[in-house]
């Protein structure tokens, strides 16, 4: 369980393929207070350590999780957004977030606006996911609120904190991301397809 508040970045070091898994390298600051077999979450996709050495640890991404994330258009030095999981009894800044991505989405308009920015994003029709406007979003695992709520496209403000302390600074038109969609809204969407 995550919460949607970026630790710290990680640089992309090394990509390995093995059969269909892809062994990932990160050098990031906080790989010496990582432990084998803790999860992680890499642009919201939770991962487990395999290996650590010095400033560097190492996790596996699996054949579903290739096909289900963006992972695939990763790149050696590539920044990723980290975060270790949450710590039972502390503040949940964030909102409740699984590092389960449920797809893929698009960045399709960046605007500046005095001194923070305006992302729009799209995503598929197929997974009937949906957004509200106020409501939860995870776009690379930060926890954002959903400004402007359209069928199949959602727009968020992200202030420079964020801007400058996360990968979104990274972003262009065209640029691939992890959304993870309210757990809330999931389980509603679930219940109403149920009774339909």
């Amino acid at each position: 369980m995550f919460t949607g508040i970026i630790e710290t970045l990680g640089k992309i070091t090394s990509l390995q393929p093995e059969e269909d898994n892809l062994h990932i390298s990160i050098e990031a600051d906080i790989a010496n207070e990582l432990k084998i077999d803790q999860s992680v979450a890499h642009n919201g996709v939770c991962l487990t350590v395999v290996a650590i050495n010095g400033n560097t640890y190492t996790v596996t991404a699996i054949k579903e999780t290739m096909e289900k994330t963006n992972l695939g258009h990763w790149r050696v030095g590539d920044l990723v957004n980290l975060e270790r999981a949450m710590k039972l009894g502390a503040r949940l800044d964030g909102h409740i977030v699984q590092g389960h991505v449920d797809e893929v989405g698009e960045c399709v308009a960046i605007s500046e606006a005095g001194g923070s920015w305006y992302f729009t994003f799209s995503y598929g029709r197929h997974n009937k996911n949906v957004t509200i406007e106020k409501g939860s979003i995870t776009i690379n695992g930060v926890s954002l609120t959903v400004v402007d709520s359209k069928e199949f496209e959602f727009s968020v403000a992200i202030i420079p904190y964020t801007y400058e302390h996360t990968n979104f600074s990274t972003f262009e038109i065209g640029t691939k991301v992890n959304l993870e969609f309210d757990v809330i809204g999931k389980y509603v969407k679930r219940l109403i397809g149920l009774s339909g």
